[in-house]
């Protein structure tokens, strides 16, 4: 399994879906910003926002199975993609069926994919990011097509709509700060510097609050007027989440009044809320900061005609009449205006979904002001994250375990580093340390982001290894040191790493958790030996995920984990 960037990878054949390992890739690769590639020059800062990641499929799971056992001579054809394209695979397995191309798809996170855009080699033959606006700068042959559409909407519980007054009728922005100010919603959202979601709807949010000017300017985001009001919208958040599948997962095991996410998926969690009897969720479209996600596929050109011959009938197959309403089924839209009659009863009313409506998407700013914007919203604008981390310094983690720990928590304790990831902790946030071995070595707090941060990466590098194995009691303390603070305030959440098998039991860590009366996620990254059954159940009791770092690079899966909060 490829892991270098914390993904998976699968084969679309004619054998249908399989795992597989990444193989070597057997032929030179054209560098990015050489001519050939005909999607490129890529503009970086436009990249960043719309290389984040939009979801309408399912979270990513899966085991391993050898790429020998397709046992084809047949061509690959091999694509970047997003995850939200997981949910299309039935679709792309009927294609390879047809035309005898496996299709081997490659999903990666957000940063990832901008990290990978960025690399002199490209070993892939399409890219199918978020969005179009950045793929087409420079597609001078007109090879990026839009696969669907889907805007960046609001979830509200049907009868907290109702009480609102949102029920039919047009809702602007300042409606809905107007909720949160009055304490009256909540809602969960991902995080706008990891997901396109996020990232969409703040945007949305910037030029409403600005009521709607031709640009946002630098003096815009300076505005304190601005910032407080942001600020307060972003009071309401919930829980937070890296990606938007996830947030869709989250929200469906947990008990929430809202979310912000894509229509695709709002109309997916409302199937599932119907199945299971509960209360569905009303779409509501901020009609003064309505953001749109369009599916495009892009040709990357390595100078091979016959792969761009295989890309060519993959495009035409997906923008074909039969396979766009297929697509529609999924919830997608496939324009922006109006859903084809058989399909209305996918984007029901009753949701408040508006199969009718003209969707006219809010116009992104310049390069400096993106990138601008999001420095802003994770440094000053977000809700404070309270985290804390329970890291294992066992005897087990000796030698090159460590050192990967240690690194890994270099990237995000070190500001430097941490912002190049839009990472950086905000002058609010708070971090906890809690090192443990076969019990709690010791407890450090960090305050805002400043010269403490430092103080505890300094903390990570010298703590010797040894000893035995306790998580749960590292858990418990963490819970703990959470009780003095007002937990409203922040985003809090456990990371916890371990390499083995721990001693204590599940029992102890759920007494405290359940006494907590609060929903604290519990994020695990296995690593070594861990038992991940012991993780799993963390992370099922906290509504959170367990993230493998058994193989590949530690570091970019902790940036993976605080992009979750």
């Amino acid at each position: 399994m490829y892991r270098r960037y914390f993904t998976m990878k699968k084969i679309i054949s004619s054998h249908g879906i399989l795992w597989t390992p990444s193989p070597p890739h057997g032929r030179k690769e054209t560098p990015l910003m050489k001519p050939g590639i005909r999607i490129l020059p890529l503009l970086l800062a436009v990249l960043l926002l719309f290389a984040l990641l939009p979801s309408c499929g399912a979270e990513q799971t899966g085991g391993v199975l050898s790429q020998d056992t397709l046992g084809s001579d047949a061509p690959v054809l091999r694509i970047l993609s997003g995850s939200e394209n997981q949910e299309l695979e039935p679709i792309l397995e009927e294609f390879s069926r047809q035309e005898g191309i496996r299709i081997e798809m490659t999903y990666q996170g957000s940063l990832d994919i901008m990290r990978q855009l960025e690399q002199d080699e490209i070993p892939y033959d399409a890219v199918w990011p978020a969005s179009s606006l950045w793929l087409t700068a420079g597609d001078t042959q007109h090879r990026v097509k839009s696969i669907s559409l889907t805007p960046v909407v609001f979830g509200i519980r049907q009868s907290l709509a109702q009480e609102l007054g949102f029920v039919g009728r047009d809702v602007s922005v300042k409606d809905l700060l107007n909720a949160i100010q009055s304490g009256k919603l909540k809602f969960c959202m991902t995080s706008a510097t990891q997901s396109n979601s996020g990232a969409s709807a703040y945007i949305g949010f910037l030029y409403a609050l600005l009521g709607n000017p031709e640009v946002i300017t630098m003096d815009d985001l300076a505005n304190p007027a601005l910032q407080q009001q942001v600020r307060e919208l972003f009071s309401g958040v919930d829980r937070s989440s890296g990606s938007s599948d996830w947030l869709k997962d989250m929200f469906l095991e947990g008990d929430y009044d809202a979310m912000v996410n894509y229509e695709c998926l709002i109309i997916q969690a409302n199937e599932a809320l119907e199945r299971q009897g509960r209360e569905t969720l009303y779409v509501v479209y901020p009609y003064d900061g309505l953001s749109l996600a369009d599916s495009s596929l892009g040709y990357v050109d390595n100078g091979e005609d016959s792969q761009e011959e295989n890309f060519l009938k993959l495009q035409s197959y997906l923008l074909s009449e039969e396979v766009q309403n297929q697509i529609q089924r999924t919830g997608r839209r496939s324009g922006y205006t109006g859903i084809n009659q058989e399909n209305r009863d996918v984007f029901r009313t009753d949701w408040g979904v508006q199969p009718d409506r003209v969707l006219s998407p809010i116009r992104m700013p310049s390069s400096d002001v993106l990138f601008a914007s999001l420095d802003l919203y994770q440094t000053d604008l977000k809700k404070p994250s309270l985290n804390v981390y329970c890291l294992d310094f066992s005897g087990s983690m000796e030698g090159e375990g460590n050192q990967q720990l240690v690194d890994a928590m270099g990237q995000l304790l070190i500001q430097d580093n941490a912002r190049k990831n839009f990472l950086q902790a905000s002058q609010d946030e708070v971090n906890l340390l809690i090192p443990f071995n076969g019990e709690v070595i010791d407890t450090y707090t960090a305050v805002g982001n400043g010269s403490q941060l430092e103080g505890l990466y300094d903390v990570v590098e010298q703590q010797a290894v040894g000893g035995g194995t306790n998580m749960y009691a590292a858990a418990v303390e963490g819970l703990e040191l959470l009780q003095n603070y007002d937990l409203s305030q922040y985003t809090p959440a456990i990371i916890l790493l371990t390499d083995g098998m721990s001693d204590g039991s599940l029992s102890d860590f759920t007494r405290v958790y359940d006494a907590l009366g609060k929903e604290i996620p519990v994020f695990s990254i296995m690593f070594g030996d861990a038992d991940p059954s012991q993780l799993k159940s963390l992370a099922t009791l906290s509504n959170a995920k367990v993230f493998d770092g058994r193989s590949g690079d530690l570091a970019a899966v902790f940036r993976q984990v605080k992009g979750f909060n």
